[in-house]
């Protein structure tokens, strides 16, 4: 994004929905089908705003003090580090909850860790994205205690808890995705009718998330895009993420439906976004061989994945796949699995992967902005106010 002028970051900010704003003062950001469209857009404007004031070297700390809490359950580079970018934007110290250096070790409840760790915490990112049925869940007991404690008058203030991803939403991923393709087409107007190929793909691993695929579904849908998700037999996502992709369409005026080949989810496709992810039935078996300690059961159910994971090497992102469709945009919210480079045979091919590097670290470059958004929203009394205060200061972030 080039410099832009005062004006031109004033006219973004008193763009910015005084209702929508109203309405995430406040409010938590766990899964994207709980805000309205109104708000996501608010939320995608604030990240451009506070883009655009980065990039024209001003400052846009709104905090001289305060914590922000990060506890990853999995590990993560960019969501990490994105998280830890988008704190510092805004003048938040970042502390990461390390449970095994921690009384949860020792049997320290969900309720009093959320209370402890929070005194003066502005924000909590978690990310607990590998077990069916309990990374949401967490979360929302999270924010139930963070609740409680700012009612009982323990907490001074109710901190935001951010969705770094769990076993149903990735957040904060599918909104950076969604803004890297407003800034790629020109607008949020320009994204309907867009065809989008959400397609499994081959990986030497068989644990992946559902999380990702379920995330662009159930977000690009709501902006009238004709989304096609595609996957072998057997590899389909939670039935009720599905069915509410398939409302989101009805209701926004574009198209979703499922295929069974990347061939035909790639043809005419204007974006094309092939990535691994687990059967939804094997993360189900999973959490409850997890659950029981069974790690023979375990071996075999891994076992067992690799080898149906092997019948579909096949299907893999490359030029030819790529010719069928409309010039379309390579997407992938990485690491990528790539052939020849990162495993003997993976999710796309070097050549393709090379072709869109620069892209894709652009569209990986979106998620501080969105995160910091996510927190600038629920936090600021008055966010236009407050952005209009820090430009109109135009304190330079580098002297």
């Amino acid at each position: 994004m080039p410099a832009m002028t005062p004006h031109d970051i004033h006219r973004m900010i008193d763009g910015l929905s005084a209702e929508a704003l109203g309405e995430l003062k406040g409010r938590d950001f766990l899964l994207t089908w709980d805000k309205s469209r109104e708000e996501l857009e608010t939320v995608l404007q604030c990240a451009l705003v506070l883009k655009a004031l980065r990039t024209s070297n001003i400052s846009a700390r709104v905090y001289d003090s305060g914590l922000a809490v990060s506890l990853f359950r999995d590990n993560s580079t960019r969501t990490r580090f994105s998280f830890a970018s988008a704190c510092n934007l805004l003048g938040l110290t970042v502390s990461d909850l390390d449970e095994g250096k921690s009384q949860v070790a020792h049997g320290e409840t969900v309720r009093e860790t959320a209370n402890m760790v929070s005194f003066m915490a502005e924000a909590v990112g978690i990310r607990d994205d590998m077990y069916i049925g309990k990374g949401h869940t967490y979360m929302m007991r999270v924010a139930k205690a963070l609740e409680q404690g700012h009612k009982d008058g323990v907490l001074e203030q109710r901190p935001t808890v951010v969705n770094l991803q769990c076993d149903i939403d990735h957040p904060t991923q599918t909104m950076a995705d969604l803004l890297h393709l407003v800034s790629e087409t020109g607008g949020v107007e320009k994204l309907k009718g867009k065809k989008v190929a959400m397609t499994w793909a081959y990986s030497p691993s068989y644990g992946k998330p559902l999380s990702v695929p379920q995330g662009v579904i159930g977000l690009f849908t709501r902006f009238g895009m004709d989304v096609r998700l595609a996957y072998p037999e057997g590899y389909s996502l939670m039935p009720d993420v599905v069915d509410t992709a398939g409302k989101f369409a009805r209701e926004a005026r574009g198209g979703f439906r499922v295929c069974g080949s990347m061939q035909e989810a790639f043809d005419g496709a204007d974006f094309v976004y092939p990535k691994s992810w687990a059967p939804f039935s094997v993360m189900e078996e999973r959490t409850v061989l997890v659950e029981s300690g069974d790690r023979h059961k375990l071996q075999e159910l891994e076992k067992r994945c690799l080898e149906t994971n092997a019948r579909f090497q096949d299907w893999q992102c490359t030029k030819e796949l790529l010719a069928q469709t409309n010039n379309a945009l390579y997407m992938h919210c990485l690491p990528a699995d790539i052939s020849g480079v990162s495993c003997v045979r993976g999710e796309v091919t070097a050549e393709v992967f090379d072709r869109f590097r620069t892209p894709l670290y652009r569209q990986a470059s979106w998620k501080p902005y969105i995160i910091a958004a996510m927190i600038f929203v629920s936090r600021m009394a008055n966010a236009r106010a407050t952005l209009s205060t820090i430009l109109d200061r135009a304190e330079s972030r580098v002297l």
